[in-house]
């Protein structure tokens, strides 16, 4: 029987924006090298008219607004002049049957800077430590609502730092900041290492998988999901492009 390998996506209440990163190789998600080991490339765009980007208004908390030249930008869609779209999250929903993959004991990190989230979408191991950092002078709250791990509230001090962790994966959940309603943040929790955020170009790479027949998924917060199912060769590349459409009210 196939296991079907979800994502946690976990919207983190906290008075803070996020921006955008990318896993990348060498980074604690890298896979480790398989025998034969192929891997998948490619792109994630966005077709039609990008959703401009709005000023965020931070005035309700004035020690935010005092450490923005300029107003910051909401980042629920992303995508750069030839549609390619950042901040997706793409990885292997099917496939692996029931391989196992040690979790990373480096953390992951999620930092606060000038009241916004840096990345403003993160991908996790289960069981991986999470390092949540606050470098702002003034106190946030961080509030993650997953269904099926643990739910957290705590009050985090300025210019301080705190762990945890997410035990399970999970599927996307919506949820919105109880202090600041412009703050907000997406992890995912994945039980094995094959998954990329993409970049400002829209770009990800899922390397060292073992050859095999997946189900190959992408996510955007505001858009939903798109998939593809795709069959590796021992030492084979392969390149595909999913695109996501707009959506009413996104």
């Amino acid at each position: 029987m196939k296991t079907k390998n979800v994502i946690l996506l976990v919207s983190v209440a906290t008075i803070c924006m996020c921006i955008g990163h990318s896993v990348n190789a060498g980074s604690p998600f890298t896979a480790p090298t398989a025998p034969g080991a192929a891997s998948v490339k490619g792109r994630v765009k966005f077709e039609g008219v990008v959703p401009k980007l709005h000023p965020i208004n931070m005035a309700a908390d004035p020690s935010c607004a005092k450490l923005h030249s300029l107003p910051a930008l909401t980042q629920d869609i992303v995508a750069d002049s030839q549609g390619g779209l950042q901040n997706a999250i793409v990885f292997v929903a099917d496939g692996l049957g029931d391989r196992v993959y040690e979790p990373p004991t480096q953390p992951a990190v999620l930092e606060q800077k000038g009241c916004m989230y840096q990345p403003h979408v993160l991908a996790v191991r289960a069981n991986q430590p999470l390092e949540v950092v606050n470098d702002d002078p003034t106190g946030h709250n961080i509030h993650p609502m997953p269904l099926n791990n643990r739910e957290w509230n705590k009050a985090e001090p300025p210019d301080s730092k705190m762990d945890e962790s997410f035990a399970r994966e999970e599927i996307a959940i919506p949820v919105k900041c109880n202090i600041h309603p412009w703050m907000h943040t997406f992890v995912a929790v994945f039980k094995h290492p094959f998954f990329a955020i993409t970049g400002k170009d829209g770009t990800f790479d899922l390397s060292n998988l073992p050859p095999g027949t997946y189900t190959i998924e992408a996510w955007q917060e505001k858009l939903g999901t798109v998939t593809q199912k795709i069959t590796l060769g021992t030492n084979e590349t392969k390149e595909i492009e999913f695109v996501f459409k707009p959506r009413p009210g996104a």
